[in-house]
């Protein structure tokens, strides 16, 4: 099974979240710069500030000393207090962060008179405010991506709701159906309107192209019932004459056979025509256990020239409501091309419960990618007759033959060859 496919409100709100991560992250980031930036030139503003003052005071007053207020410090030139060792390492100007006595301090270094002076303040306190601000801050895009992430996606799943509809609409139009047509939500947008109106345009126009086809199908049809059966009957007339050569004999017996099979064939034609729900004006009950056996003695001179034997299992009673002739048209047909593709061996013609028939043949076989490909050729509208042989109706319109009425055909290989080919009538099946 294919992986499940992501909806395209949840694509939506993945990349416009995604989105606001990426410039949140960007506009954090440029925060903190300019934040650095803005603090760096505050702390060199008032350092230089304090020890400009404190040093203008001591030229005027060489006795004045420096007296530590709260988180400042001054060490070397006029400070009374030598440099401390982990201050000496530090060049001239101003050094963020640096850890003194466990403690994170600002320090302004500038050399007076050849000497050394530091100026170092105290701002772990600053440093803690400016922590819970970030994270603050961090906790606030957090939720706003949250809130806009579920806002987003329940407002896309409101806006994506109809198209979900309309597809929905669209997966159950049933091609069997006449009138189908799907209607958009009253909250569709103008583009779903469009669609709707194309696709219920082109509902329109199939319907009409299927009708002029079963139209065509049903005149054409019963246009060749006539002179068809005219054929039949003057083969038949002259097969009766008593003085008929063998060799024509032979010649009449053969047109008389394929005009039978144009007549199943037709008839097939003129059941496609039609409604599936309209084939109960010429359904009947009837024995298909009785039918099958006159369907062997029907196709028994066809073995003739062949080492080819048909045979009937003992069948169960089963009772159809069917075209009948549609039922002996599709059987007879399996059965034509079961002994027109078997040269030796038996023919095996056995009824199952619940209306399923099976004819086993001796033939050629087919392997399991020939029985595939049959397949796809059956699948295919258009390609009727690809799998015919000899003067049957092909496999391909008994498939869609089986697929209007309801019921089932299976080709199956049957080792070591031969061809197992299974109709399954259970849909015809007569009320008890």
């Amino acid at each position: 099974m294919a992986a499940s496919k992501r909806s395209l409100s949840l694509r939506i709100t993945l990349w416009v979240v995604l989105y606001m991560l990426v410039l949140s992250v960007a506009v954090i980031a440029l925060g903190n710069s300019i934040n650095e930036h803005a603090e760096r030139m505050v702390w060199k503003s008032m350092l230089h500030s304090e020890i400009d003052h404190f040093d203008r005071r001591r030229i005027d007053d060489p006795s004045y000393r420096w007296r530590d207020i709260e988180g400042a410090s001054l060490f070397g030139w006029g400070s009374g207090r030598p440099m401390p060792p982990e201050l000496a390492r530090f060049k001239p100007g101003l050094h963020d962060d640096v850890r003194f006595e466990g403690r994170d301090h600002v320090l302004l270094v500038r050399m007076v008179d050849g000497q050394r002076q530091a100026l170092m303040m105290d701002i772990g306190e600053f440093e803690r405010d400016e922590f819970r601000l970030s994270a603050a801050m961090l906790a606030g895009v957090v939720l706003v991506l949250v809130l806009l992430g579920a806002g987003m996606g329940w407002t896309l799943r409101r806006l994506v709701r109809p198209l979900a509809d309309m597809a929905g609409d669209i997966g159950r139009l049933r091609p069997d159906h006449a009138g189908q047509r799907v209607a958009p939500a009253a909250n569709a947008s103008s583009e779903m309107v469009v669609i709707a109106n194309a696709l219920n345009d082109y509902l329109a126009r199939n319907e009409r192209y299927v009708d002029r086809e079963h139209q065509f199908i049903a005149t054409s049809s019963h246009e060749l019932r006539t002179p068809v059966a005219v054929i039949a009957g003057a083969a038949e007339l002259a097969l009766d004459g008593g003085s008929v050569p063998d060799a024509v004999r032979h010649q009449l017996e053969r047109i008389l056979r394929t005009a039978r099979g144009v007549e199943q064939l037709i008839a097939l034609l003129l059941v496609l025509a039609r409604d599936p729900a309209r084939l109960s004006a010429i359904s009947e009950t009837f024995r298909l256990d009785a039918m099958l056996p006159e369907l062997v003695e029907d196709h028994r001179h066809l073995c003739a020239g062949k080492d080819l034997e048909l045979a009937i299992a003992p069948s169960p009673p089963c009772t159809l409501h069917a075209p009948a002739g549609i039922v002996r048209a599709a059987i007879g047909n399996l059965l034509r091309n079961a002994i027109e593709n078997s040269d030796r061996g038996t023919i095996t013609l056995a009824l199952g419960d619940r209306g399923v028939v099976s004819i086993e043949d001796p033939g050629h076989g087919m392997a399991p990618e020939e029985i595939g490909a049959l397949y796809a050729r059956m699948a295919r509208e258009g390609d009727a007759g690809a799998a015919r042989s000899g003067g049957g109706i092909g496999l391909e319109l008994i498939a869609r033959l089986c697929e209007h009425l309801g019921w089932g055909l299976r080709i199956e290989p049957r080792p070591p060859q031969g061809t197992r080919v299974v109709l399954e009538l259970g849909a015809a099946l007569a009320a008890a």
